[in-house]
């Protein structure tokens, strides 16, 4: 290995041994310390996805009304009744409110105005980040909520070192080109493994009962991996390549949390139906 690739998985380890102390402790806490590190993390990511497709010719994403409706989605998401009405009213208002501001944008500005684009941009970023973390809220209050959360995390990151170890020794056959010339086909066979290892040793460690929680490993092989070339294929159509510079070694928080989001996303709504 080259030394610029040792110095760079040296920074990426040392940035993922501050991280991961973090996120384990806030799930294990619970409380008000897991709502607010996830809503942080979840608005940072979102602050990075609006500069990003802020960035699109044509472009102008007025972000505020984004922040406002997520922190709201992040609140509502500790209330047990009438979760999905209450969310969809919520979402349907960030569309009307988006629109009634490009609606005076255009009055003052006599004709100009970026109305569709603006609305489907924060939507999207709700949509991409804000529910996902939103998921990751609630699933902290399931009966089992620490041990899922934990689970849900270690198989995040057990797949994201598996891949990155795996297709930088074996990796031989591009996985997804022109979306992310470094993914390999065998990069992606070792994330999967290293998911499913680490799911079985948490379901033993944590105690808990293999089926449902074994779907976790299954949707953090596979869902994950596809979430990061979702955020791949952002960047490059954007021309970037990280979402920021917060983070040494991974870029910024849409970098480093972008497998998270389809694997909470998902792993809610599966333990939703099972449990």
């Amino acid at each position: 290995m080259k030394p610029e690739k040792n110095k760079e998985l040296a920074t990426r380890t040392m940035s993922s041994a501050v991280i991961a102390p973090v996120i384990l402790f806030a799930v294990h806490y619970g409380e008000w310390v897991w709502p607010v590190v996830a809503g942080v993390i979840a608005l940072l990511s979102l602050s990075e996805y609006y500069e990003l497709i802020s960035r699109l010719k044509g472009a102008k994403i007025s972000p505020g009304v984004g922040y406002i409706f997520s922190i709201i989605f992040f609140l509502v998401a500790r209330q047990d009744t009438a979760q999905s009405i209450i969310l969809a009213m919520i979402l349907s208002l960030c569309v009307f409110s988006v629109f009634c501001v490009e609606v005076v944008k255009r009055q003052i500005s006599k004709g100009i105005s970026n109305a569709v684009f603006n609305a489907g941009g924060i939507i999207s970023g709700v949509l991409y980040i804000a529910i996902p973390w939103t998921c990751l809220i609630m699933l902290r209050d399931y009966v089992i909520g620490r041990q899922i959360l934990m689970t849900i995390f270690l198989c995040t990151w057990g797949c994201d070192v598996g891949a990155y170890l795996g297709g930088k020794k074996f990796g031989t056959v591009k996985l997804c080109e022109y979306v992310s010339p470094g993914k390999t086909v065998q990069g992606f066979i070792f994330g999967f493994l290293g998911a499913m290892i680490v799911n079985i040793a948490s379901i033993y460690f944590f105690i808990l009962p293999v089926y449902p929680i074994i779907i976790i490993g299954f949707i953090c092989g596979v869902a994950g991996q596809l979430g990061d070339l979702v955020e791949s294929l952002i960047k490059r159509e954007t021309g970037q390549k990280d979402s920021g510079r917060l983070i040494p070694g991974h870029g910024g928080m849409l970098d480093r949390f972008d497998s998270i989001l389809f694997n909470g996303l998902l792993s809610y709504l599966a333990l939703r139906v099972l449990i």
